[in-house]
């Protein structure tokens, strides 16, 4: 029997042909959330904090384009205000006014909710943020 790691590298020599041999580049995949503050699974989230934001992997349309969806009203923070894009064309804002103490869900697309979209109309995949605010 050979080791695993001998076994894994002959699995990567194997693969080399297929991924050489397909098409699919970066630029042909969907967007995807590369970032988020808060980070998703945060437990200790300031509640002062005023902004969610998501960064996504590649320019986004900005023409007033997202979702941010709810899983139910409870879980929802109270908005402060518009979502917009940043200048960088990758990073949407969501202005909030979170409670302390209170657990958050908020989807990025969900669903048939899926404004959150590149500029070649690919929407984005959706990405859940569910965090925690401190007491």
């Amino acid at each position: 029997m050979k080791p695993l790691g001998s076994a894994l590298a002959m699995l990567v020599l194997l693969g080399s042909p297929v991924l050489a041999q397909n098409s699919t580049s970066v630029a042909d995949l969907p967007p995807i959330a590369v970032k988020t503050v808060p980070q998703s699974g945060d437990l200790a989230v300031d509640p002062t904090l005023k902004e969610i934001t998501v960064t996504f992997s590649k320019d986004m349309l900005t023409n007033e384009m997202w979702s941010w969806a709810q899983i139910d009203a409870a879980s929802f923070p109270k908005l402060a205000g518009k979502p917009r894009f940043l200048s960088d064309k990758r990073t949407c804002v969501l202005p909030v006014h979170l409670e302390p103490g209170k657990s958050y869900a908020i989807w990025v697309n969900s669903g048939r909710f899926n404004n959150f979209r590149d500029l070649g109309n690919r929407p984005a995949v959706p990405y859940l943020i569910a965090f925690q605010t401190r007491p």
